[in-house]
């Protein structure tokens, strides 16, 4: 064999092999049912008990904000127990504004005990804003929702539940994706979410190595006091907090059941699902460089947060890899075996895109959505664009890492994903 046959070869191998890890993780939960079964939420729940507070950190989120304060205060919890702080940058009059004007409402219907908080100091990010919020907040339990989220009315009380029975001080329950049909990329981010959240967070969580998601994840307070609140440098400071739990081993319980997601919407446009996907490539990579995984306990541990936090690599490689073996498909000669091997990857990708539409029509029927019979063929048609997408994605996170660019790139929200527009 020629030397780059060797080196494709070798390199299609590796690519399959972190193709199939990948695809294990998707199904962990449909191949063992019993991890499942142990994320369930509760059948029943607890007396209330616990106080919480909600923290919802929002920047120019002036067509959202108020809904989302509306749901939260509307939950199924005494008022008494649920604390709502709205976090903004001093200068985002428009939200704080928009904010205050709810706030004013539900004051006069009986539900006081929420506020706005505006901070004036650097750097101006969710992370800051989080500890800016903490800072002031008095529940129990401290949870983050974002400005858009549409949460369920029982999700307090399914945490309460948890903690209690359990004694668990850290909970991660299911955040999904709902506007499917939205944009040309929409069913494939959804998707992302859907087996993310029902599937692989359940395999980290019995690894002992769990990036956490972004919100509807709850902490003790006095947790967080220990951990220090959260990095204010990095852009992914969710997944950065689940290392530093992992590394002390906290146990981090993750909930999932369909019916209590905190539903979300995908980005609006191109430019935004690139820069959301930017800043979370970068936060991993920025979390994979800061090295907390290194105090993990056990050797797997350390190799699925490095695996885990160096996943945009793999991305960016595997997208940019599959046009190059079908090139040699055609133009290397070579035995029928070894060209087979080249392919490996592209068989992977494959069982990847077979599996998402099995997960398609599994979330739709769960959500009591009703998808058009051309969507698995759309699904197929911009299936190796959105990689390509996300393959540059995180080639511009690792540009902007190298040249210490660190600016958080704001994702726009309208609401897409909300069934009515009640407030």
């Amino acid at each position: 064999m020629s030397m780059i046959v060797t080196a494709a070869l070798v390199f299609s191998i590796i690519i399959a092999i972190q193709a199939g890890y990948t695809v294990y993780l998707m199904i962990y939960t449909w191949d063992q049912p019993e991890a499942y079964d142990a994320a369930a939420a509760p059948a029943s729940f607890e007396p209330q008990q616990l106080s919480f507070t909600v923290l919802l950190p929002a920047r120019h989120e002036e067509e959202v904000i108020q809904e989302t304060i509306g749901r939260v205060a509307r939950a199924n919890y005494p008022p008494g127990l649920l604390e709502i702080i709205v976090i903004c940058e001093i200068n985002d009059t428009g939200t704080i504004e928009r904010a205050r004007e709810k706030i004013e409402q539900l004051a006069r219907d009986g539900h006081t005990n929420a506020r706005v908080i505006a901070f004036d100091d650097q750097p101006i990010n969710k992370p800051h804003g989080l500890n800016v919020g903490f800072a002031q907040s008095r529940g129990d339990v401290v949870t983050i929702f974002d400005a858009e989220d549409e949460i369920h009315p029982d999700i307090f009380n399914i945490v309460n539940t948890v903690m209690l029975r359990e004694r668990v001080r850290a909970v991660q329950c299911g955040v999904q994706l709902m506007d499917y049909d939205s944009s040309w990329y929409s069913t494939l981010n959804v998707l992302e979410y859907y087996f993310w959240f029902k599937s692989r967070l359940h395999f980290h969580a019995s690894a002992g190595m769990i990036p956490l998601g972004g919100n509807t994840v709850f902490f003790r307070r006095e947790l967080l006091e220990e951990l220090g609140g959260w990095d204010e440098h990095n852009l992914t400071e969710d997944a950065d907090m689940g290392i530093r739990l992992s590394a002390r081993g906290e146990r981090v319980r993750v909930v999932y059941d369909d019916r209590y997601v905190t539903k979300e919407e995908t980005p609006p446009t191109l430019g935004h699902f690139v820069r959301q996907r930017t800043r979370w490539s970068q936060g991993f990579l920025q979390t994979l460089g800061k090295g907390e995984w290194r105090k993990l306990r056990t050797f797997y541990q350390k190799f699925l947060a490095v695996y885990t936090l160096a996943f945009p690599m793999f991305q960016a490689a595997l997208a940019l890899y599959l046009p190059v073996s079908v090139w040699m498909m055609f133009n290397v000669r070579t035995s029928v075996g070894i060209a087979m091997l080249l392919l490996l990857p592209s068989y992977l990708v494959l069982a990847h895109y077979l599996i998402s539409v099995v997960g398609l029509y599994e979330f739709c029927q769960a959500h009591n959505l009703h998808p058009p019979i051309t969507v698995p063929l759309t699904m197929g048609a911009v299936y190796m664009p959105y990689q390509w997408v996300l393959a540059y994605a995180a080639l511009r996170a690792m540009i902007r890492q190298i040249r210490g660019v660190n600016n958080w790139e704001k994702t726009k929200h309208i609401g897409a994903h909300r069934a009515d527009r009640t407030i």
